[in-house]
């Protein structure tokens, strides 16, 4: 309905164009919206308002030229000027209940559209390193990345899920020789292990993996693995007063490379070994974690395949006079382009940068045809934006096309108190935890609910508490109640027929039941504007206030939804419920939420 009445204002302006009350070379920037009050009709368009300016009149005396120029609407009642100059518009009795027909024809496509088919978008995100599981901050980029995509879809765009795999580069090279200091301990070898490797059990344990398979083909003493290694951080026993460990001497950082580079020598081909063993079994991990969540990628992109691409994009930077020479490093002049420095690419040693690889990762995607990027990223990665475009922009490519999405970080309550998130070990808590404590529902809803750059505080109470005041549970609860009204009418011998109880739904005259008809039939509407903006908690608060409508409607005093003695208006009542059924099931598939029968 709301495009009927969009071309009606379209066509309107031109009339009023061609009269000279608009200049001819305006643009209708305006908004057509639901209202909120019933009683100021159902649609709303603040034209008169954008157009006053330049037609140099009040926005209340254009509108009254835009509605004599306003062609005739059908299901339109009437159209009137209301406040500073809204024009408000009221549709008739028989095409509020069109929604119904509309639902029962489209089923689960209802609020899928077209809107986006001629973009082709891939979204990258998760992409965490794989070398430890998923923490719960990895958890709300999976679910946001995975419900952005599903927006995007809902709306005709294709789309291709990327997880970006860090499979190159120091943070591998670290686990690796973490699996192989473990390693050496579990074949009996004495050694103090580095306080900048991965502590956790899930090393001793791909340690162990290799053990079974090898046996001890791999040891080599551990004095050759220290030697002529800098001196590992050393810590007093007591704190400064910020708090922090006071360092007395070493270099962690200089220490774990040293033992990097001597385990790569003594080793030689066996130190891939490890680094495969360390990595396949944490991606492994990683892929399982969240194909349990329910999010899934079309492609797993490695790092270590851009070897080649790498030399592509630095040769194409080179060429357009974008790269020099400085201290025997190679720099990057993203300067040029609004970056606060300019970035080395290739160190002296020959060795490139991973903003090197980031370049050519996203030449690599531009190269493949999208006319949309998407990257979702944590939050501490906000000085990466301007660099990467930076470098697009540098190639020849617009970087318009790349979206950055941050998604800030999650704080865990229980009790009314902030779960402790790490040990001191640095181990999150991790994603398998949460969603074993609150359910895969729970964390994907509430993972959803504010906006991708705002901290979210999960309430993990709340998220399994069976009350009105949980989301999750009270929307899923509206779906499960509707099949137990339509059960209850089994009971009762009243044989629900769609096309009978059609014809019967003008008996829906309750303020609470126009409300209802108005709320389904805003619901495409939603779903375009939460996927051209991506925030699926768009769809989430829309839920939530459909499933509030139905549950005030159901407890209304005298509201009868199985009633022997009004058969029709039962009819009506189980026609509007199953509607508001099936628009709750669509919301929650995009959010990737059940929608179960039963509660």
């Amino acid at each position: 309905m709301n495009t009927a009445i969009q071309a009606a204002l379209d066509h309107a302006v031109q009339t009023l164009q061609q009269q000279g009350v608009l200049p001819s070379d305006w643009t209708n920037t305006s908004h057509l919206t639901r209202t909120k009050d019933r009683s100021h009709g159902d649609f709303a368009s603040n034209i008169a308002m954008i157009g006053s300016k330049v037609a140099g009149m009040k926005p209340r005396d254009l509108a009254e030229k835009i509605l004599a120029a306003l062609p005739e609407v059908a299901d339109i009642s009437k159209a009137e000027i209301a406040g500073p100059g809204f024009i408000n518009f009221f549709l008739n009795a028989d095409q509020r209940f069109a929604v119904l027909d509309q639902i029962q024809a489209q089923k689960e496509q209802y609020g899928r559209s077209q809107a986006n088919a001629a973009k082709k978008i891939q979204v990258e995100f998760v992409s965490a390193n794989p070398t430890s599981s998923l923490h719960v901050g990895h958890g709300r980029g999976a679910a946001y990345g995975m419900t952005v995509a599903n927006l995007l879809e809902a709306t005709g765009a294709t789309v291709d899920r990327e997880y970006y795999v860090n499979d190159a580069g120091r943070q591998m090279d670290i686990l690796a020789t973490s699996t192989y200091l473990r390693y050496l301990e579990l074949t009996g070898q004495t050694l103090v292990f580095p306080k900048n490797a991965y502590q956790g059990d899930y090393v001793k344990e791909i340690a162990q993996t290799i053990i079974d398979q090898d046996s001890d083909a791999h040891v080599r003493p551990v004095a050759d693995i220290y030697k002529d290694v800098p001196e590992d951080v050393q810590y007093a026993e007591e704190l400064d007063a910020e708090g922090n460990k006071v360092v007395l001497s070493g270099d962690k950082e200089k220490h774990i490379d040293g033992l990097i580079a001597n385990s790569q020598q003594q080793l030689g081909k066996g130190y891939r070994v490890f680094h495969q063993a360390a990595l396949h079994a944490i991606l492994d991990d990683i892929k399982d974690d969240l194909a349990d969540f329910g999010v899934t990628f079309d492609e797993w992109f490695s790092e270590a395949s851009l070897t080649e691409k790498i030399d592509e994009a630095l040769a194409t930077l080179d060429q357009r006079g974008y790269l020099y020479e400085k201290e025997g490093n190679i720099w990057f002049k993203s300067t040029e382009f609004g970056d606060e420095k300019d970035r080395v690419v290739k160190r002296r040693n020959g060795q490139t940068t991973y903003f090197a690889s980031d370049i050519a990762y996203h030449l690599n995607k531009l190269q493949r045809g999208y006319t949309d990027l998407i990257d979702i990223w944590g939050s501490d990665h906000h000085g990466y934006i301007s660099r990467v475009k930076a470098a697009i922009d540098a190639m020849g490519y617009d970087s318009k096309k790349l979206t950055v999405l941050l998604v800030q970080f999650v704080s865990l309550w229980r009790g009314g108190e902030m779960v402790q998130m790490s040990s001191r070990s640095g181990q999150f808590v991790t994603l398998r935890d949460l969603r074993k404590e609150v359910g895969n529902d729970a964390a994907r809803f509430y993972y959803v609910m504010r906006k991708s750059e705002q901290h979210i505080d999960f309430d993990l109470d709340l998220a399994v508490s069976q009350s009105k005041d949980n989301a999750v549970y009270y929307i899923q609860y509206a779906h499960a109640r509707v099949n137990s009204i339509v059960n209850r009418a089994k009971e009762k011998g009243i044989a629900f027929d769609v096309a009978s109880a059609r014809q019967v739904a003008n008996l829906l005259t309750l303020d609470a039941e126009t409300e209802i008809l108005a709320k389904l039939a805003a619901y495409p509407e939603i779903v375009i504007r939460a996927a051209n903006v991506c925030e699926p908690h768009q769809i989430g608060n829309y839920l939530k206030d459909l499933a509030a409508l139905f549950h005030g409607w159901y407890a209304q005093d005298g509201v009868k939804f199985v009633d022997e003695a009004n058969i029709p208006l039962s009819q009506a009542r189980l026609l509007l419920s199953i509607n508001v059924q099936q628009v709750l099931r669509n919301g929650l598939e995009l959010l990737g939420v059940s929608a179960p029968e039963t509660m």
